[in-house]
């Protein structure tokens, strides 16, 4: 009798792993085209990375975009890139520091202004570099906990208040990371700082649905692209782009449970998703998009290397 657990269609020499099949072409859209005509979006982080990947998105689909960022030569690059994005609206950009409350009112001020109040608000911006916890003076803890956690909520604080105000809906997309759940060795800072993040999402999701602001959280996998910060990059090996297998991923497509890295336009649907009028009933939610890597587990764990000599730091002083 023939064993069934031989059978050809399950063995895996027959059936080698392929990962999860590639995104559809840049330039494709998530969503049906004009979703976002008449609305105003503002995307913290907007003038690289994937702050602009997702603002990209949101472009496609008719947005009239504000991208925001402390660097001016980033944003007007970024501002002629988007604006010649087939189906864009207006663009417009603002040099802002969101750790200053006063700033952050102005850009939303000129905002409303120049494009109208916007009814998206996507909190991307965020700072971050890998250390041992001992390491991190209190400039370097604060710098990542200003930017990451409460210039977000400066930016939330003044989006919402306004909407309040004005008696108007608005969705808010929270830049999240998967630390936020499982702690963050070498980046203690910033992982504190996501926790924050994601319990914004949790609180005001409650605190504001009545008055229809919804609030959401994206958490980025790997997505290589030609922004990331050299004390990020340095630990990754392979090159950016797309996967899979052998492709511009490089050695990082063999690292994921889905035998791929992201590409950056993923994150951006995900994004016009959350904040579109097909979620409305999504609100507290923090979706991973990262191929299932957060979840990862070994049958039997690796010897433990400690982080100062994952880093390449010696022994401890004081």
């Amino acid at each position: 009798m023939e064993n069934p657990s031989r059978h050809p269609a399950q063995d895996p020499a027959q059936h080698p792993a392929r990962g999860l099949p590639a995104p559809p072409a840049l330039g494709a859209a998530a969503l049906p085209p004009g979703t976002y005509e008449g609305q105003v979006v503002l995307v913290t982080g907007g003038g690289s990375g994937l702050g602009k990947a997702i603002a990209t998105e949101f472009a496609r689909l008719g947005a009239d975009l504000v991208i925001a960022s402390r660097r001016a030569r980033q944003l007007k690059a970024a501002r002629e890139e988007l604006a010649a994005v087939a189906g864009a609206g207006r663009v417009t950009a603002a040099v802002c520091d969101i750790r200053d409350p006063e700033r952050v009112a102005e850009v939303f001020d000129a905002a409303q202004a120049a494009v109208g109040l916007p009814d998206v608000l996507v909190n991307n911006a965020a700072a971050n570099f890998p250390s041992p916890a001992e390491d991190l003076t209190p400039g370097a803890w604060r710098a990542v906990v200003d930017i990451t956690l409460t210039g977000t909520w400066f930016m939330t604080r003044e989006f919402g208040r306004r909407h309040l105000a004005a008696g108007t809906p608005g969705s808010i997309v929270n830049i999240g990371a998967s630390y936020a759940w499982t702690g963050g060795p070498g980046f203690a800072h910033s992982a504190a700082a996501k926790a924050g993040v994601k319990n914004l999402v949790e609180t005001l999701a409650v605190e504001w649905g009545p008055y229809g602001i919804q609030i959401n959280g994206l958490v980025p996998g790997l997505f290589p692209h030609p922004d990331l910060p050299e004390a990020i990059t340095a630990g990754l090996a392979g090159g950016t782009g797309d996967g899979p297998g052998g492709g511009a991923g490089g050695g990082l497509d063999a690292r994921q449970p889905a035998l791929r890295v992201g590409a950056p336009r993923e994150l951006g649907w995900a994004a016009t998703f959350l904040a579109s009028p097909y979620a409305r009933f999504v609100t507290g939610h923090t979706l991973v998009v990262d191929g299932a890597n957060w979840q990862r587990r070994t049958v039997v764990n690796p010897e433990l290397t400690p982080l100062r000599t994952q880093l390449g730091r010696g022994p401890f002083t004081p």
